[in-house]
């Protein structure tokens, strides 16, 4: 993926044929999925109109119906789109990285006696 996801979306007023429609709608929720899910890991908060402007909605009530729709845990309070609530759900996961480097230094040891 190069990351330019508004070309996939701009290609959808541009399709073909009909018999496209339905697969550039398809592509389409999958680009924006993919965008809201790193938008609510990058930020705690965006305005309405940001995140209006990086999902690539027309209007407003296209974003509320969407984040209602799919990321009910988003809350929306005076034109701001917060996701603290996404980032308090997530679980902290500890890396073991002592018990890694052990492991490691393991392997090197045999794979040492092995060559």
């Amino acid at each position: 993926m190069e990351g330019a996801y508004n070309r996939v979306l701009n290609a959808r007023q541009a399709f073909p044929h009909e018999t496209y429609l339905y697969f550039m709608d398809l592509l389409a929720k999958t680009v924006r999925d993919e965008i809201a899910g790193c938008s609510e890991k990058a930020f705690d908060f965006l305005t309405v109109a940001d995140a209006k402007k990086i999902l690539m909605f027309s209007s407003d009530q296209e974003l509320l119906k969407y984040a209602a729709e799919e990321h009910p845990d988003w809350e929306i309070q005076k034109g701001i789109l917060y996701f603290q609530k996404v980032k308090e759900l997530a679980p902290c996961k500890e890396i073991p990285s002592l018990q890694m480097i052990n492991q490691t230094l393991g392997y090197a040891r045999e794979l040492e006696r092995i060559v």
